[in-house]
């Protein structure tokens, strides 16, 4: 298997969605293995840096790429199977910022309100033992988490020549921040533009489902994955799968929005698997799918619309691409 290794500096990363060259051209089937700054891009480093005074929301979301994948076309479905992710710092941030997150007035919930404290938490991981601690910021309570990486960036550039930030999460995946997005998964991604021009960052050393503050354990990251290629089938959503799931990714405003388009996606994959009428699907569906929220914070909101393998026959999607790469990877 063909390895790459690509580590950028500060001038190489770019903060959108499309409107870039590529960084490095790959071909399918290529391992990669990949650095990522982490959500603040460095600038909070202890609890008295605060996001009010270090952080510029130009430069947050820092991408690493974006790779453009030889012979991806526009309809083609781009894989990206997630190997491994591993903490690259000894320690992650996170923070309370004025006027973001789920649980305060916000440029679109405008309410008579002041802004939550800005307040910076810093996580110290433990190798050893495999944990972020949270140490409270107003009293003397700690507590031992386990790391649990995951990636909130995951996209293709957009179609139609759009730029979008590396803050919103769309049809093509972006800042979708599902905790699902983890070692072992398959990110299955629609085509938009020659050569797919793909990206990931916004590394997560852990975060709840919905990212209640609007910020996770943010860390830098070290992501080895490998790049697959399918030609045709491209999905208009984000479709994931583990050894144990198929998922869709819905991403708008409202939430319910977000929900319909996951679940619609949904509908329309079983069709493609089982060769269900649309009300069959929907029937069905309606009994059997489970709905993280990955996050209520964004631009976009995101909901995970999850169905469990041993539920359902064995038809493989993708023609089965998922398990030929966790094979591949065991023989590594």
């Amino acid at each position: 298997m063909e390895s790459v290794e690509f580590r950028p500096t500060k001038e190489q990363f770019v903060y959108t969605f499309g409107g870039h060259g590529p960084a490095m051209a790959v071909k399918p089937g290529t391992l990669m293995q990949l650095w990522s700054e982490d959500a603040f891009n460095h600038t909070l480093r202890t609890t008295a840096d605060l996001s009010s005074e270090k952080v510029d929301l130009r430069y947050v979301n820092p991408q690493t790429g974006p790779f453009y994948v030889q012979g991806a076309q526009p309809g083609d479905t781009l894989v990206l199977h997630i190997v491994e992710l591993k903490p690259a710092r000894d320690w992650g941030v996170s923070a309370a910022m004025p006027f973001f997150g789920g649980l305060t007035s916000t440029d679109r919930t405008a309410t008579l309100q002041d802004a939550l404290p800005d307040t910076t938490w810093i996580y110290h991981l433990d190798r050893a033992k495999n944990t972020v601690g949270f140490q409270a910021r107003f009293g003397d309570f700690t507590l031992e988490l386990p790391v649990e990486p995951m990636l909130g960036t995951v996209g293709v550039a957009p179609p139609a020549g759009e730029v979008r930030t590396s803050l919103v999460p769309e049809r093509f995946g972006g800042n979708m921040d599902t905790p699902e997005m983890r070692s072992g998964i398959t990110c299955y991604l629609g085509v938009n533009v020659e050569g797919a021009l793909f990206s990931i960052g916004d590394g997560h050393y852990r975060q709840g489902e919905g990212e209640a503050c609007g910020t996770a354990v943010e860390g830098a990251m070290d992501t080895t994955l490998i790049v697959e290629l399918i030609k045709g089938g491209g999905p208009l959503w984000p479709r994931l799968e583990s050894d144990d799931s198929i998922m869709v990714v819905g991403s708008s405003r409202p939430m319910e929005d977000s929900w319909r388009i996951a679940q619609l996606e949904m509908v329309r994959w079983f069709q493609e698997l089982y060769g269900l009428h649309q009300l069959d699907a929907y029937q069905l569906l309606s009994q059997i799918t489970k709905v993280p929220v990955a996050n209520v914070v964004d631009s976009n909101f995101s909901v995970v619309v999850k169905v469990a393998k041993e539920l359902l026959p064995k038809s493989p999607p993708f023609g089965g691409i998922h398990a030929d790469l966790r094979s591949r990877v065991a023989a590594l």
